[in-house]
């Protein structure tokens, strides 16, 4: 059974499209990423997805039921984090923590302290003196602490330093070993590309490709240079090969195509050495955005 499924969801606000005809099939186990730059229709999908927003059209099911009608034990299987967090100013860090324990009937508060040790989080603080990256850690401690079966997270990692994002990448592959599945959006491509199984990238609302993130990567645009023993004088290019430079006997070029094919090319020339440059999710991204002004 998939963890999350949709079928052609749509949401508008007004005349104005917030996701159009979005279909997912998030599979259990799976670390899922939701790419796209602020505006593109991210949290509205995510809000949709867990019944917060009601859909004009189209539908969605979590562990097979219709979020319409998400029940009580469903919805103690999903922790949800907010791309923004609020909480009650007045609590400190512990008391919010430990609130939200036994709302979800946990009266044993260990993982309270393990978690804010592991996200470095300082319990006696009230919220109101925290800063947004420490209210966001809040949030993410908040998300785990019932051990959900389902994960979504919005922008998860906005307000953390560096150090801290590896901290949570660590903690978000412990917890797929342990069976999680994770849905998180962000427009941090690198860490998409790092720690994903699976991703969409979306664009103004509507869904332009899902892909495995080493097929999406594979598809794209390489960057190679190879170095002659001494530049020929001539040379045919196979199909896919483009902006060639030569400096010397040294030749860059960028290529599309299958790579079966670009290295029985190389095969057959009289080479010093050979770099091939694997894309990085950015340039992958930008060629989906490219034409958006256009």
């Amino acid at each position: 059974m998939a963890a999350i499924q949709s079928d052609n969801l749509t949401k508008y606000y007004g005349q104005e499209i917030g996701i159009k005809d979005v279909s997912l099939e998030i599979l259990s186990g799976e670390i899922f990423g939701f790419v796209g730059p602020n505006g593109a229709g991210k949290s509205t999908a995510i809000r949709t997805l867990l019944g917060l927003l009601i859909p004009t059209s189209g539908s969605a099911k979590i562990f097979g039921q219709d979020v319409a009608s998400l029940g009580h034990k469903i919805r103690m299987d999903i922790g949800y984090l907010p791309s923004e967090v609020n909480y009650y100013d007045e609590m400190s860090s512990r008391e919010l923590l430990e609130y939200h324990c036994r709302f979800y009937g946990i009266y044993d508060y260990a993982d309270v302290d393990r978690l804010a040790d592991v996200f470095e989080l300082d319990l006696d603080k009230e919220i109101t003196d925290l800063s947004f990256g420490n209210r966001k850690k809040c949030g993410i401690i908040q998300a785990l602490l019932h051990k959900p079966k389902l994960l979504i997270m919005d922008e998860p990692t906005s307000g953390l330093d560096p150090l801290m994002q590896n901290v949570f990448y660590d903690v978000l592959r412990k917890e797929r070993e342990n069976g999680t599945t994770i849905f998180f959006s962000s427009h941090i491509l690198s860490e998409v590309q790092n720690i994903c199984d699976r991703a969409a990238i979306i664009k103004h609302g509507e869904i332009n490709a899902i892909e495995n993130i080493q097929s999406l990567l594979q598809k794209q645009m390489k960057k190679g240079v190879l170095v002659f023993n001494q530049k020929p004088s001539r040379l045919e290019f196979p199909n896919g090969i483009q902006k060639q430079k030569w400096y010397d006997n040294r030749l860059s070029f960028e290529y599309v195509g299958p790579v079966d094919k670009l290295i029985q090319w190389m095969s057959q020339l009289d080479l010093l050495d050979v770099i091939l440059e694997e894309p990085e999710l950015e340039s992958i991204f930008m060629n989906y955005y490219e034409n958006d002004h256009e």
